[in-house]
């Protein structure tokens, strides 16, 4: 009897630990939409305290990904430009998808009507750093930037 209870004693600790560390993790649902009008609806977003995010990009707008493609890029500030850079770089047949060190998450190019989700833990980050969001489409990012706030 004295073992069986030494066993379910190590067997109910085991299993309190494994749900505290399903209780801390916290996973951000966060929405943007890029329109025709080469802008996104939010100029901010806030995953304080998510060590998971789960972000939808949705183009709103009706023209062609040829004409009016959208991405959303995260990253550091710092590696903003050089991320862009090899965006354009990559050219339409890559969609302008971005190659760079530095990239935290992406989603693919979309043309109006379209959306994508993607999911990405936020361990590596720092919490209050300073991040970027972007859309890596020629001539988007002066227009299409905002602050990811971690």
């Amino acid at each position: 009897m004295k073992m069986f209870s030494k066993v379910m004693t190590g067997v109910m600790f085991a299993v309190s630990i494994g749900f505290a560390g399903v209780a801390s993790a916290k996973t951000c649902d966060l929405s943007i939409e890029g329109s025709d009008a080469m802008q996104f609806n939010k100029k901010e977003l806030d995953a304080s305290g998510c060590t998971e995010v789960k972000l939808t990009l949705k183009h709103a707008g009706k023209l062609p990904k040829a004409a009016m493609g959208h991405n959303w890029v995260l990253s550091a500030a710092a590696d903003k430009a050089k991320i862009v850079d090899s965006g354009t770089k990559s050219g339409p047949a890559k969609d302008y998808a971005p190659t760079a060190p530095g990239i935290i998450a992406h989603t693919k190019l979309l043309a109006g009507g379209e959306s994508d989700t993607i999911t990405f833990k936020t361990d590596k980050m720092k919490k209050g750093g300073d991040y970027v969001f972007f859309c890596t489409f020629p001539g988007h990012v002066s227009m299409m930037s905002g602050k990811f706030k971690f």
